[in-house]
């Protein structure tokens, strides 16, 4: 068990993911609607499901690495 600070968000997994989607899957494409937005989400997170190694990657930074083991 890992005690964590109540406030650590260079801690927690999830936001190396909200990181990427932000960068790549919102970023790169600004959609000109909402339903735009939420295909695109859709799409990016689906294609990053397909791809192991990248959700492997969210868990090498070393701030992470206690949850990696």
């Amino acid at each position: 068990m890992f005690f964590l600070p109540g406030y650590s968000p260079e801690l927690n997994p999830d936001e190396y993911l909200n990181n990427d989607v932000k960068t790549n899957a919102i970023g790169r494409q600004r959609p000109a609607t909402k339903d735009e937005l939420i295909l695109n989400l859709e799409l990016y997170l689906r294609d990053t499901q397909r791809r192991p190694h990248i959700v492997r990657n969210y868990f090498k930074a070393e701030p992470i690495q206690y949850a990696a083991g």
